[in-house]
Parts: structure tokens; C-alpha cells; sequence
């Protein structure tokens, strides 16, 4: 997607619920991907979109009556081919967002079972990871 034919969107609500009926209206809409979203103060969120211009200007488009709709649309924004060093910002985002998800790790059942049935000192969640 990061040919030179791609675009960024942006569509920013106050409430996360206008922003999910935006994004679903967005994602059903055209062939877009949406990366990420961003929370802010107040209640203000944002969700990124990614795809061809075409595609990314009638999903906001979409989306933003969506949010109307259901919330309160606060703006929405389209940028043709934007910078790649715009893009690396919104796509590091994803990325850190993705390890921080990788990195947490649920304790199994099977795991739960052992540290219950356990006699000594019960074990931490980490330590179950471990065993496992």
C-alpha cells in the first residue's frame, strides 16, 4: 500500500462509539484498510485509513455521516499521496501498538487449574507462562 497512488484518512469524533459506526460504515464502504486509531483528551478519537484515493475519499466520506449519525464528528481529513515519512509515523504507531498486544500473553486454563490446585506459595502469571 505504499505506492504512490495511496492516500491517508482521518476521521475524528468525540466518543468512541461514533468512532466504531464510523469505522465499520468506512471499512464496508470501499476497499480501505483502517490501521489504527488514536485516543485523545475528552473523549476525542481518531481512526486512520489506508487505500487507494478513491477508495480512502468515499469511505470518509461514509464515515462521516456515520458519525453524525451516531455521535458527534468533530473532522475528517483525506490527504493524496502523502509523504512516506508521514505514512512510517501512522504505521509505527500500528507497530507499537501490535507489540505491546504480542507481548501480553493469557494465562491458559490449563494454567489457571495448576496455580489453583497448587499447595505451595501461589505462582505469579508470569511464572504460569513460564511452566507452560
Amino acid at each position: 500500500m505504499l505506492e504512490n497512488g495511496y492516500a491517508l484518512g482521518m476521521i475524528e469524533t468525540v466518543g468512541f462509539p461514533a468512532l466504531v459506526a464510523a469505522t465499520d460504515a468506512a471499512a464496508k464502504a470501499a476497499d480501505v484498510r483502517c490501521v489504527t486509531y488514536q485516543g485523545a483528551d475528552a473523549g476525542i478519537v481518531t481512526i486512520y485509513i489506508v487505500g487507494d484515493v478513491a477508495s480512502v475519499t468515499a469511505a470518509v466520506a461514509v464515515g462521516e455521516a456515520e458519525a453524525r449519525r451516531v455521535g458527534q464528528l468533530r473532522h475528517s481529513r483525506v490527504i493524496p499521496r502523502p509523504d512516506r515519512s508521514v505514512m512510517q509515523m501512522v504505521l509505527q504507531q500500528l507497530e507499537q501498538e501490535k507489540s505491546k498486544q504480542a507481548s501480553f500473553k493469557p494465562v491458559s486454563k490449563a494454567a489457571g487449574d495448576k496455580q489453583k490446585n497448587a499447595q505451595s506459595t501461589p505462582t505469579t502469571t508470569t511464572q504460569a507462562i513460564k511452566e507452560e
